[in-house]
């Protein structure tokens, strides 16, 4: 069940979409993005205020073009890379509190110091939506500006500018790292759930793509669609494109949460549901900030079905990435897509791990159970674990699916299985079978769990396990079991526990 306002605002923007396409002209640039930025001539002031932030505190200090002496004042330091925020469209004129939460997470939680700046152009997003998409460019042409005239006035490389655009921003990113003159491009551009509607769709030239900077990445966290339209953009824009959660909705974000909202942000809680998932990829990037010795890992998959199965674990040739600020930058052919799961607050990050278990089928008839797994690491315990398969357990069959901790358990040493469910007659009956024998048919019944192979994804670790008691393998209705490593000396794992 999706929240009433969130239907309501995308009728809105459905509206704003149909009155462009019947007759109201975006006013697209007639030459497209190829056109460079002359900063002597074109840009003498801006309509996008440019602030520098001192420290996490700090509100701001307007740079203006053309003005080097706003450079000294406001405390540019040239030897220092510059990473700029570049907000969204706007409903009501004012600069959200995410900005302030980045500028502090900028500020406080780097190694290194940077120049930390946002572009501020409220007074050209707080439009009618296609009027805001048009202005997009006119801000991207001044937002290179800016680069260009730092380049000639304070010997600033735009190899050493960072742009994070946020929902349309990100296309603003997109058309200032185009804009730029020269065939150097500028360092990296982060698209925080890059918009969608009027870009979905669209030809590289008029949208953020990997074109733009010498490395972007993007992460999608709200794409699920209402009336053919969704928030965030869902194709690729990308050298790594990252879908947390499959990129359709963020966990914590329904309608049913909508009380924890209230008790946060009181009478703002119905539009902070509504911005709920969006505005999460905000939240994931300053989470990989405050959190950066707990780096969200993202996996490359096909879909977040596939992923969902855990096939798609791997790391090798590039196959995993760290999400956030911390990403390894590698250029590697095509957009790659990653998945993950996050949890619902911070910290977001969690453990992922596939499971295949192999069944043999001793029941006459195909059986739906519901299992529960707890797990024994060389660090904690994890509480129990639902599991319900997608499919019925027939015959001999392996099947394979992802499990993701909260916690960090160590390393993986012992597994306790318990078929749960044991309400269906048949089971019953071939239960009670195999206690009391009173016929010729086989003394065994139920399953047969044969093995468990886990592969861990944050660590690669691969690992099998097999009962401990290899006398009785058959599983029935409420019966746990207890399987050990059988791939190394179980009993050195057991010594590992605390």
């Amino acid at each position: 069940m999706e929240s009433p306002p969130c239907v309501s605002i995308f009728l809105v923007l459905c509206v704003f979409i149909q009155s462009s396409i019947h007759g109201q002209s975006l006013g697209l640039d007639p030459v497209g993005r190829s056109r460079a930025v002359e900063t002597k001539e074109a840009l003498q002031e801006t309509k996008t205020r440019f602030l520098l932030f001192e420290d996490e505190t700090d509100k701001g200090c307007q740079i203006r073009l053309n003005h080097p002496d706003t450079l000294q004042r406001c405390g540019f330091n040239s030897s220092l890379p510059l990473v700029m925020i570049i907000h969204g469209w706007s409903v009501d004129r004012f600069l959200e509190n995410w900005i302030w939460q980045m500028v502090a997470a900028l500020k406080s939680g780097l190694a290194q110091p940077v120049n930390v700046g946002l572009a501020d152009w409220l007074s050209l997003a707080y439009r009618h939506y296609t009027v805001a998409v048009r202005n997009a460019r006119l801000v991207g042409r001044e937002v290179a500006a800016l680069i260009q005239w730092l380049e000639e006035s304070a010997q600033f490389s735009r190899s050493n500018v960072h742009l994070i655009g946020y929902s349309l921003g990100a296309h603003v990113s997109g058309f200032a790292g185009s804009y730029i003159s020269g065939k150097q491009k500028i360092g990296r551009i982060t698209a925080l759930d890059a918009a969608g509607p009027l870009f979905e769709g669209s030809s590289p030239s008029d949208r953020l793509s990997p074109d733009d900077a010498n490395f972007v990445d993007a992460i999608h966290t709200f794409t699920r669609e209402h009336v053919g339209l969704s928030v965030g953009i869902k194709q690729p824009i990308a050298h790594y494109d990252f879908y947390p959660n499959g990129g359709y909705f963020q966990p914590g974000c329904h309608l049913l949460e909508l009380y924890k909202h209230i008790t946060k942000h009181g009478l703002n809680a119905i539009t902070q549901t509504f911005k709920c998932s969006h505005e999460r990829s905000v939240h994931l990037f300053v989470d990989s900030l405050l959190h950066a010795s707990q780096p969200s890992m993202a996996y490359q998959c096909s879909d977040m079905a596939s992923f969902s199965q855990g096939l798609c674990l791997g790391c090798k040739r590039g196959r995993c990435n760290t999400l956030g600020y911390h990403i390894r930058q590698q250029r590697q052919g095509k957009s790659k897509r990653l998945f993950l799961a996050t949890r619902a607050q911070s910290p977001f990050k969690v453990y992922h791990y596939q499971f295949k278990i192999q069944f043999i089928n001793h029941l006459e008839k195909p059986v739906e159970p519901t299992f529960t797994m707890t797990l024994h690491g060389t660090k904690e315990e994890n509480q129990k674990i639902t599991i319900t398969l997608d499919e019925e357990i027939t015959s001999n069959k392996t099947y394979s699916f992802l499990i993701t901790l909260d916690v960090d358990i160590g390393e993986l040493i012992m597994i306790k299985f318990k078929w749960e469910n044991g309400a269906v007659w048949t089971n019953v009956w071939n239960t009670v079978q195999t206690i009391i024998p009173w016929t010729r048919r086989p003394l065994y019944s139920g399953l047969v769990v044969k093995t468990i192979k886990v592969k861990a994804g944050e660590t690669q670790q691969r690992m099998t396990f097999c009962s401990e008691n290899m006398d009785g393998l058959q599983l029935h209705p409420t019966q746990e079991k207890t399987f050990v490593r059988c791939d190394m000396n179980s009993k050195k794992l057991k010594k590992k526990i605390r």
